[in-house]
């Protein structure tokens, strides 16, 4: 198995995660990044406002996302691009988090992605005073970018990822993951729900 993965990222306008203002999406073939996408994006009713504290981290303002796709709008370009890759992310909770939290408050069907936390890696393969997305892609040779830039952050993901296999001969995300004594996570199983008769 390649090392094939897609990194990415999340900026967004508040403290909801169905938030997103903006994804960066990174994808990387046998240990190259071979394709990048980044948008902007209109965030979903009710999860639209915009926090001055959120704009300060990231600079995305309201009127930057007034003519951009929405979430349902952007959401097949997004899935299309990930397909059924193991999706990497700088705190892939956070990320996953907006991605289900978004579909769901706009009522479309998530993908079961899985993911690997770039953030849990770096811990592992790196000896750092501090594992922030900047600081451990410097590490892994990428340095100097637009940190809180949705793309920059997703590029600078996918680097941490690449050369963490790189040092420990891991050929793929689930080598890489076992060897650190981390595992690629799973979706959450969809609740049953019943139904009377």
């Amino acid at each position: 198995m390649p090392l094939d993965f897609t990194a990415i990222d999340f900026e967004t306008a508040n403290s909801s995660p169905a938030s997103a203002c903006s994804v960066g999406l990174v994808r990387v073939r046998d240990g190259e990044v071979v394709a990048t996408a980044g948008w902007l994006i209109r965030p979903p009713a009710g999860h639209d406002d915009f926090q001055e504290w959120n704009i300060k981290i990231h600079g995305i303002h309201p009127h930057d996302v007034a003519d951009a796709a929405s979430w349902p709008e952007q959401f097949d370009r997004l899935c299309a691009f990930a397909g059924a890759d193991v999706l990497v992310a700088h705190n892939a909770g956070f990320d996953l988090k907006v991605l289900r939290t978004a579909s769901e408050v706009t009522d479309l069907d998530c993908p079961p992605y899985r993911s690997l936390c770039s953030l849990q890696v770096a811990r592992k393969v790196y000896d750092l005073d501090s594992y922030r997305l900047p600081v451990a892609a410097a590490a892994a040779g990428f340095a100097e970018f637009s940190h809180h830039e949705a793309l920059a952050d997703a590029r600078a993901c996918a680097q941490i990822v690449i050369d963490s296999a790189r040092r420990t001969g891991a050929a793929d995300v689930h080598a890489l993951a076992s060897g650190l004594s981390l595992r690629v996570t799973e979706p959450p199983t969809p609740v049953a729900v019943e139904r009377a008769a």
